[in-house]
């Protein structure tokens, strides 16, 4: 193991004796905000530090092995020992630096998933509703709830834009690799020739930001607008002016929302979202930077590149990033999205430990 990881496990290690003491003492509940502090901090630290202690231990068995081996009569159980030990640790290894990778701190937050048709027409919003039904059904299958922030439908009953909140806990790492370009291959119901067309969509999905901490917006720098809502919701719409559009004038990002028979919560709303725009945006730019001076396969920010292929006629799901192609695309629109997920966050942490290990290595 690399020494300046295993001084960063041995204050870790130190770091939860010293909390457990703490926490032991009779007084600790007289402050509640450290009492939950600390708890809190504890929870973070205990798998890891179980698991170096784990790893010292096959530690000390290896050493154990080695001299059992200088009695020739035990050399050969020795030897098994050895390689056991030694297989043990280096998964012991892998797990504790996956451990030390940094924590995305919106990893457990709702987010906002935008779809947006791009090339294709018709067939475009078709598969942006295609998409945002594959979401909604990930989303049940997660036990998470969906909100319609905004909404604009096309004509053949798909959505040249769909913006949702997605709320339930871990939605933001499990849906964190969605964002960029998705392109589908297929037949569309008014082909009358049976040719294959192609067509796009585009997926943003940007964590809840928190109002006080994260952005902070400017009042004189928005304007506010509102107008009567369209679509559906009866009279009523048609007679107040409940919908609101906010401009953010520093970056010219424009929300609108429409979807509640309430102006004032129309405006929060919206103000939510053009706060989750700003900190998204901000995000990105941290990732292009870093980028720039080393290429990471998943995660880079980049909203224009394509990053999966629906292809129907073959029955096949591919992503571009990880070279993942699965043969289950009426599974994976109906929500499963797992496997797809899963690969992705296995290369996200591979890149990081890349990443790490050169670090580890300049200092």
């Amino acid at each position: 193991m690399n020494p300046k990881v295993a001084d960063r496990l041995a204050q870790l290690s130190a770091r939860l004796d010293e909390i457990n003491r703490f926490l032991a003492a009779e007084d600790v509940t007289r402050d509640l905000d450290r009492f939950r502090a600390l708890s809190r901090e504890r929870a973070e630290i205990l798998p890891v530090a179980e698991l170096f202690d784990q790893y010292r231990r096959q530690q000390q068995d290896l050493e154990t092995a080695r001299e059992m081996a200088a009695d020739p009569a035990m050399r050969d159980f020795a030897d098994d020992e050895m390689r056991e030990a030694r297989a043990r640790l280096e998964q012991l290894e892998a797990e504790l630096q996956k451990q030390l990778l940094p924590k995305d701190p919106s990893d457990e937050r709702n987010v906002y998933l935008e779809i947006r048709a791009g090339t294709g027409g018709e067939e475009s919003a078709l598969f942006a509703g295609d998409l945002f039904r594959m979401y909604s059904r990930f989303a049940e299958r997660n036990g998470w709830r969906m909100e319609v922030i905004s909404q604009s439908p096309s004509d053949k009953g798909g959505y040249k834009e769909i913006i949702a909140k997605v709320i339930g806990r871990g939605a933001y790492s499990k849906l964190k690799f969605e964002s960029g370009g998705h392109r589908v291959q297929r037949v569309p119901e008014t082909e009358a020739q049976g040719r294959i067309h192609t067509s796009a969509c585009t997926v943003a999905v940007m964590p809840e930001a928190d109002e006080i901490s994260d952005v902070v917006i400017n009042p004189s720098e928005i304007r506010v607008d509102t107008f009567r809502a369209s679509g559906a919701g009866g009279q009523h719409v048609n007679r107040t002016d409940s919908a609101v559009r906010i401009t953010h004038l520093p970056t010219g990002i424009v929300v609108e929302c429409q979807e509640d028979r309430s102006q004032h919560r129309n405006k929060a709303q919206a103000m939510s979202v053009l706060a989750a725009r700003i900190k998204d945006a901000q995000v990105r730019e941290h990732q292009a930077k870093q980028a720039a001076t080393r290429k990471s396969l998943v995660g880079s920010g980049d909203r224009s590149e394509r990053i999966r292929t629906y292809n129907f006629p073959q029955g096949r799901v591919t992503d571009h990033r990880i070279n993942l192609t699965l043969y289950k695309i009426q599974a994976i629109m109906d929500g499963d999205l797992e496997e797809i997920g899963g690969a992705l966050m296995a290369q996200h942490q591979a890149d990081l430990l890349a990443a790490m290990a050169e670090e580890t290595q300049a200092a």
